[in-house]
């Protein structure tokens, strides 16, 4: 293949998985980044708002000075939202992070990409982390984000993906696993599974001897995200600790587990360039791995009975939700987003079952979408609908009856569809 082709079909690959996302990763691996950047920059079908990352974007405060004053070279009036929140003492991040989304939603209506290139040249600080965190769910709609550099951004990749919010591509191929470049097969040493309590097999054995379940969940949470600093894991497990306590107790927790793991001969948490990282020498086997992938595997199948095969292995492998038993913030936060993945394998499952003209099992099975997260009044909407076509009008009254109640007690608003629906299936009984 020549490589004007292969550069076409990599710039294909972008456009087509990019579309579906918030954010899209082009891969350090990737061996034509750059040509695919120049090719991006050169569409002249395709807005893209260009910001390079540099040594001076370590905290919120310089990457929003310095993002401002490029883009309001292009835009003048970039930076109205943004400058009005600045003034504040201190300055409230969620402000920011609003303000700084409606600048974002006044650079165009049309359809834009807002690219920040050498994404690894930035030593970000937490603050900037979690600002660049909350603004990917605030993008305006006509808004991808698009993150580019040498090295994987820490992001918590697999739960964005899990919700649909962002795709990893590798030159022309989308990563659909070993998203951290962690995971080995199954028959690997240590087996870990967060679908569910929280268990961590090695060679087959349970291990048990974790002296507390502090040592265990940081396990866990350095699992989810393929860097994590300190003070990120100080402020998840100990808020309310002063830093310095917050630090000896971090250490003493480090220490139980790596003594709960010692049998392997080595650190499982690791120490490199101020981040701690799952050591990766270890082999290990993690099952959220495997359930986004999964999930990924169902959004790109392209016969009904492959869409079938992921969406159902996805649905098999969440049997628990995240962390089960746990309620911290990290946790619930955690297994509310990838909720979000199984609830959208339950309703896929669904759609294939009502083109089989199979409506019963599609009802059952938004009927459990339901009972995980009771305010998808998108999913309320297709129960009712399926009662109507089934001919059981009085039930999708009763449901929408029921929704009514549960809303108005929880203080929350009923969407105008689902209204609207519900007076069109009582005006046709």
């Amino acid at each position: 293949m020549s490589l004007n082709n292969l550069l076409s079909e990599i710039y294909d690959s972008f456009r087509e998985h990019a579309s579906g996302a918030k954010v899209t990763l082009i891969h350090a691996q990737s061996r034509y980044r750059t040509a695919l950047l120049s090719q991006m920059l050169a569409d002249p079908n395709l807005r893209v708002f260009y910001y390079a990352m540099g040594a001076d974007d370590v905290d919120m405060r310089s990457f929003i000075a310095g993002f401002t004053h490029d883009i309001s070279e292009q835009v003048p009036t970039f930076g109205t939202r943004v400058n009005q929140v600045s003034m504040d003492t201190p300055t409230n991040q969620e402000r920011m992070v609003s303000a700084f989304a409606d600048d974002l939603d006044n650079l165009s209506s049309a359809p834009f990409v807002l690219l920040l290139d050498e994404f690894d040249r930035a030593d970000i600080a937490d603050d900037l982390q979690s600002f660049l965190e909350q603004l990917i769910t605030v993008l305006p709609s006509q808004c991808k984000l698009v993150l580019s550099g040498r090295g994987l951004p820490r992001l918590p990749w697999m739960s964005l993906i899990a919700q649909r919010q962002a795709v990893m591509l590798r030159d022309k191929d989308l990563i659909r696993t070993d998203f951290y470049a962690n995971q080995s097969p199954e028959s690997a040493r240590m087996v870990i599974s967060a679908l569910g309590p929280g268990h961590v097999l090695l060679d087959n054995e349970l291990i048990e001897a974790w002296e507390g379940h502090l040592p265990r969940l940081l396990f866990f949470f350095a699992l989810e995200r393929p860097y994590v600093t300190r003070s990120e894991i100080c402020q998840a497990f100990w808020p309310e600790l002063h830093s310095d306590q917050a630090v000896n107790v971090f250490h003493v927790t480090k220490r139980r587990l790596h003594k709960a793991l010692d049998v392997l001969g080595m650190d499982v948490l690791v120490h490199e360039s101020s981040f701690y990282r799952v050591n990766p020498a270890l082999q290990i086997h993690y099952d959220v791995v495997d359930f986004v992938g999964a999930l990924v595997d169902g959004r790109t199948a392209t016969t009904p009975a492959e869409q079938l095969s992921a969406w159902q292995r996805a649905v098999d492998l969440h049997q628990y939700p995240f962390l089960q038993g746990h309620s911290e913030g990290w946790i619930t936060r955690r297994r509310n987003e990838y909720m979000t993945g199984y609830i959208e394998a339950l309703s896929s499952i669904a759609d294939l079952r009502i083109a089989d003209g199979r409506a019963e099992t599609a009802l059952n099975l938004l009927q459990r979408a339901v009972e995980q997260d009771s305010s998808r009044q998108d999913i309320h909407r297709r129960i009712m609908q399926l009662f109507g076509a089934l001919g059981r009008r009085s039930e999708a009254a009763g449901h929408y009856q029921r929704l009514r109640d549960e809303l108005k007690a929880n203080g929350e608003i009923m969407e105008p569809e689902t209204r609207t629906l519900y007076e069109d299936i009582i005006r046709n009984e």
